[in-house]
């Protein structure tokens, strides 16, 4: 199914929702083997750079302009090898600097699919190594008839309607992408005059109180990004805290996400306004709901002293955003530090054939 591109030949695609983001799924078999090859032509496919995207498949969009390349994994327990791209809308980049959680929920149901792993009756487990950043989930695939079912009753916010539950665990994600949950050694520090917490449990974040920068935190994304000053002031800092997050230089990266954090409203954990990092998320990202859960467990953080965290060993922390709320299911050990983190996430298949640069 594989052509030469652009001379009429198609690659093998399958186009997917997983959790609240879109984008291509595909096989590295079917992609160049070279990077910078590979790039051009996801460039292509997704119509960048383009603030539409009009002359490719990507919807003028972060959550919607994503990409998986899958690969059977030689891993020891690991069933696949997944790698995130994310391909900017308005500009020429191609970056793997970072995972997606929510493209992750895609994954099992597409190896499986594809013939990466063989369905058991009922429900398959998928053990997935993230290349982005040396992690492992495993992602429990619904398949009854030992066929992918996307059909379920599970709901997630910032979804239409419902599908077929994936619950996914995550196993060591502490310092995935810094080198460690807290790269600065604390819990909260003080940057361009703001206190921050600087984590990274899955995915690097910046978290700074709402009321610090004049706001209530409740604000529409819409608001917030209208906010020209606002704007200029998070990436200020997020520029500043790129290398103190052993990030480097973070001006043409994807990462850290800059997550403002108030009180919770709807009776969660805590609310969240998430910048990815210039446009204000909808919802938040998988991964970031794990490191904000896991910040506001921390003494000392920016979040601690504003969330609503419970007791006992097992936390259930409903992460609020501006379409509702996302549940980190945490797990601590003796010490108090964060175990193993779960989240519930659904997919759905939406198109399978040949896409064409």
């Amino acid at each position: 199914m594989k052509g030469p591109v652009g001379r009429g030949g198609g690659i093998r695609a399958m186009w997917m929702r997983g959790g609240t983001s879109k984008g291509g799924y595909f096989l590295a078999s079917d992609l160049p083997a070279d990077a910078a090859a590979r790039d051009r032509l996801l460039l292509r496919i997704m119509g960048s750079p383009d603030p539409r995207q009009i002359d490719g498949m990507g919807g003028g969009d972060p959550l919607s302009s994503k990409v998986a390349v899958v690969r059977p994994s030689e891993r020891p327990g690991v069933d696949v090898d997944y790698l995130f791209l994310q391909v900017f809308v308005d500009r020429a980049v191609v970056t793997d600097a970072q995972n997606c959680g929510n493209i992750l929920a895609g994954v099992g149901p597409f190896a499986i699919e594809r013939g990466l792993v063989a369905a058991r009756e009922g429900e398959t487990p998928v053990v997935i190594w993230m290349e982005n950043t040396g992690q492992v989930a495993e992602a429990r695939v619904r398949t009854p008839g030992r066929r992918v079912s996307y059909a379920g009753d599970a709901r997630i916010n910032g979804v239409p309607g419902s599908a077929a539950a994936v619950p996914i665990a995550f196993r060591d994600t502490a310092g995935s992408s810094c080198g460690a949950l807290l790269p600065t050694g604390s819990a909260a520090d003080v940057v361009e005059g703001v206190a921050v917490t600087m984590i990274d449990n899955g995915m690097p974040c910046v978290l700074m109180r709402a009321a610090d920068l004049g706001l209530s935190g409740g604000e529409a994304p819409e608001v917030l990004e209208a906010d020209a000053l606002l704007r200029a002031r998070l990436e200020a800092i997020r520029l500043a805290c790129g290398p103190l997050m052993n990030l480097g230089d973070v001006a043409e990266k994807s990462i850290p996400k800059m997550v403002l954090v108030s009180p919770p409203r709807t009776g969660g954990a805590v609310a969240t306004r998430t910048f990815i990092p210039h446009s204000c998320h909808r919802a938040i990202g998988v991964l970031g709901a794990v490191s904000v859960a896991t910040a506001c467990l921390l003494e000392g953080s920016v979040a601690r002293s504003l969330a609503s965290v419970g007791e006992g060993p097992l936390r259930n922390l409903s992460i609020e955003h501006p379409s509702g709320e996302m549940t980190v299911v945490v797990e601590l050990d003796e010490g108090g530090a964060v175990r193993r983190a779960s989240v519930l996430r659904t997919a759905r298949k939406l198109m399978d054939g040949v896409v064409f640069a």
